[in-house]
């Protein structure tokens, strides 16, 4: 008996329609993350993010290796070491970012566990140099991904004003229905005592 319910109990594990993942919560911008930052974070991202471009990051941090690109390009490719690969070690660059940004470049695919870094490559460019400022274009890009995806933008002044009007109506309609439904039940309750 205990035997025949261990193999049902395995074959409800491996059922493939038992095994699917729920169904994904919507996240809202200003919910989204599981960390809550402060105002003053999320303003210094901001000023951080808005000064940011690709040659404010420091060269000092990477490490640049080239090496033989792939695919098709003939003797150049054979020949020419044109690919680059940026090596930023996690333990240096993380300092440098605001605190709002540490997760979304810890997940990002240019992220390697293993070694602890971000690895960039480019081999679009038939020149080294091209290829190594695509490099740091894609880390610009990809911070500036980050920051759009963990700090959000700040609330205009206008739309502040419409959020609490919207509220206030919501409010006072709550509140006529709540007084509507009072009247209805002393309504109720006058006729009652009548008979």
């Amino acid at each position: 008996m205990q035997r025949n319910a261990l193999l049902n109990l395995a074959s409800i594990r491996t059922t493939p329609f038992l095994l699917r993942a729920p169904p994904p919560f919507r996240t809202y911008a200003s919910k989204r993350g599981s960390p809550q930052y402060s105002d003053e974070d999320l303003s210094a991202a901001r000023k951080w993010l808005s000064e940011l471009n690709p040659d404010t990051i420091p060269h000092s941090l990477c490490e640049i290796t080239f090496s033989r690109s792939s695919g098709p390009g003939g003797q150049n490719v054979n020949k020419v070491s044109s690919k680059a690969t940026l090596r930023l070690p996690l333990p240096s660059l993380l300092p440098l970012l605001p605190p709002p940004l540490h997760a979304p470049v810890l997940s990002s695919r240019y992220a390697a566990p293993k070694t602890n870094a971000l690895i960039i490559q480019s081999d679009d460019a038939r020149k080294q140099a091209d290829n190594a400022n695509a490099c740091f274009r894609k880390l610009h890009a990809l911070l500036l991904e980050a920051g759009k995806e963990s700090v959000p933008n700040e609330t205009a002044a206008g739309q502040k004003e419409r959020v609490e009007r919207l509220q206030k109506a919501e409010a006072a309609g709550r509140r006529r229905l709540k007084e509507a439904v009072s009247r209805k039940k002393a309504a109720r309750r006058g006729s009652r005592g009548d008979d």
